[in-house]
């Protein structure tokens, strides 16, 4: 099973955050040219670390509930999920390895 998924307003709270696994959840849009540049690190992301932890991805544009409810004005945003938690928020494109030393502690 892939650990890359897509989440809506109606399954964040089962898919995040009841989640048994920290969950990254990439708040995107179609529009936004850096979205697109991270989506293939977060696709090899998940697949490194499957077992580990789950990426997910919120389209903005189509459940904006979710991403008022976590304040996020800026995409893409990266939010950690952890116990039920955000315990990291990550704002705007960066490079691989950058993201996993934000990542990482929360594994």
């Amino acid at each position: 099973m892939s650990t890359l998924f897509a989440v809506t307003d109606d399954s964040f709270e089962q898919d995040v955050v009841q989640s048994d696994l920290p969950t990254v959840v990439d708040f995107w849009a179609v529009w936004c040219a850096p979205c697109m540049r991270i989506a293939p690190l977060l696709e090899e992301m998940a697949a490194e670390y499957e077992g580990q932890l789950k990426v997910a991805k919120l389209n903005v544009d189509e459940n904006y509930d979710t991403a008022g409810k976590y304040g996020v004005m800026s995409i893409p945003t990266l939010l950690v999920f952890k116990d039920g938690q955000p315990v990291e928020r990550i704002v705007g494109f960066m490079p691989k390895d950058h993201l996993m030393d934000k990542i990482k502690p929360h594994l």
